[in-house]
């Protein structure tokens, strides 16, 4: 019976989430669980059993997803309005994780790693250009990090305080001794 009910639970999941009228707040929280969530828990799981496969696998699927997220930023707005873009970026998600096809491996194989290989030297200046630029930025305006991390402070300090009177109030019924009961004194 648990058998027909789950299957049911999937049934209507599958429909609520490739349905081409349904909602892309749903499609969305699905890509994002299965886009990153999923990814992100079994990241923690190859590196915590030290499996270098899966360290591989991995390190690939995030190299091809942050090569994905870096052309939707720049054209979500655009291709998110043509119908199914969704379940599309769904289907791409999960493709780039199935083992039987590795779609990752592939988009890493194919197009990634040549791409970077051929602009290596260009990138490399670029990204140095880019860290030394931060520094730069960084080592320039050390006071105002120092403001705004003492301004961080102080607010997460008004935050305790304000919510510290009623944990201390629950603190203190849950820590002060009980009080004595008049039975427990008769002789």
């Amino acid at each position: 019976m648990a058998l027909i009910g789950s299957g049911l639970a999937s049934e209507v999941g599958l429909r609520v989430l490739l349905s081409p009228l349904g909602s892309n707040i749903v499609l969305r929280t699905a890509c994002c669980s299965v886009g990153i969530g999923l990814p992100v828990y079994s990241t923690f799981k190859a590196i915590e059993n030290r499996d270098q496969n899966e360290q591989h696998k991995w390190l690939t699927y995030w190299a091809a997803y942050g090569s994905f997220s870096l052309v939707e930023v720049f054209t979500d707005k655009l291709i998110s309005w043509f119908p199914l873009y969704y379940h599309v970026k769904f289907a791409f998600l999960v493709w780039l994780q199935l083992p039987t096809v590795d779609g990752a491996k592939q988009i890493y194989n194919n197009h990634l790693r040549p791409f970077l290989t051929r602009h290596q030297v260009r990138l490399d200046g670029l990204v140095n250009g880019v860290y030394e630029q931060m520094v730069k930025v960084i080592r320039s305006h050390q006071g105002e990090i120092r403001f705004v991390r003492s301004m961080i402070i102080r607010i997460l300090g008004s935050v305790n305080e304000v919510a510290s009177p009623s944990q201390r109030q629950g603190e203190i019924s849950n820590t002060s001794p009980e009080p004595e009961s008049e039975s427990d004194h008769e002789d």
